[in-house]
């Protein structure tokens, strides 16, 4: 509709909101969504042997695995979504397909028990048949350049979730959402510079803000005070120290259980509230069978 000028010149894409409201146009775009969704579904079946639902809400966080990129905070989510399937299976549940990819530092201890966190979650709800295709986990191995270039074309939401201020910048939030993903982040790096473009209102933007942040070094950050308010904070926790997603080795996770409680340098919990409040969002404006690509006022 617009031509192909817009690749090297993406003030071109302006010429969108002439489409907004063109029903045709919104149907297309998310058609090919759809496909693209379709095809990499095949794709993981193929290489994992795990089938998803091409109509779930397809969650996508791929980047370095690094604490301040706190993959940790999307499996809290995780595990939180789980436990609310598990205790009222019958309640309406926006259908999800969550993807965590990345590559961690060979001498990161902290980085690769994030990757066994995330495939132990995976194992332990993939296999539940409670939750059936309600909730699939999956851990993108060997994420590259190749797998990029299908997980992204096929991304409903964009996780970008650093701590405020942490971020120096980053362009993956681009690509995925010059793919059609919609943006769940906070205000850091490239996220604020979107949000000047596309306007906030049209991402799903939750957490502390840098003045926050340093308002909270100032008081001191007390992880122990979010996990004693928090019920489904605390249930989340209990069950990595417990050993719940790693029965033969209960003591597998306890690393990241006395980081997140005793020396967060990113301030997990502190966004835990406000970001599983905000899921909540994307959840109810993602319905099945309708165009994701266009957000609700």
């Amino acid at each position: 509709r617009i031509g192909e000028d817009f690749v090297s010149d993406l003030d071109q894409l302006r010429r969108l909101r002439d489409f907004v409201d063109d029903e045709s146009f919104i149907r297309d775009v998310a058609t090919v969504k759809q496909e693209n969704k379709v095809k990499f579904a095949a794709y993981l079946e193929k290489v994992s042997g795990l089938r998803v639902n091409p109509a779930s809400l397809f969650d996508v966080q791929v980047k370095r695995i690094h604490e301040y990129k706190r993959q940790l905070l999307n499996c809290l989510h995780i595990i939180t979504l789980y436990n609310r399937l598990k205790k009222d299976p019958g309640k309406p549940f926006v259908p999800r397909t969550i993807m965590i990819g990345g590559k961690a530092a060979p001498g990161y201890h902290m980085a690769k028990m994030i990757i066994r966190l995330v495939t132990a979650i995976g194992d332990v709800v993939n296999q539940d048949p409670a939750v059936g295709d309600r909730l699939r986990v999956l851990f993108l191995e060997n994420y590259r350049v190749s797998l990029a270039e299908k997980v992204i074309p096929a991304a409903d939401l964009s996780e970008q979730i650093s701590t405020a201020g942490t971020e120096a910048s980053g362009t993956g939030n681009m690509k995925f959402m010059l793919n059609g993903a919609l943006t769940i982040g906070t205000m850091d790096g490239a996220n604020v510079e979107m949000a000047e473009e596309a306007g906030e209102e049209n991402l799903f933007i939750f957490g502390m803000r840098v003045p926050d942040v340093e308002e909270l070094d100032r008081k001191g950050y007390r992880a122990q005070d979010y996990y004693d308010r928090l019920p489904e904070l605390r249930q989340a926790v209990d069950q990595l120290s417990s050993g719940f997603f790693s029965p033969r080795q209960p003591d597998l996770f306890r690393d990241i259980v006395n980081m997140l409680m005793n020396h967060d340098r990113f301030k997990v919990f502190a966004d835990y509230e406000a970001y599983v409040k905000c899921q909540e969002k994307v959840s109810a404006l993602y319905k099945v069978g309708t165009p994701p690509q266009k957000r609700p006022p």
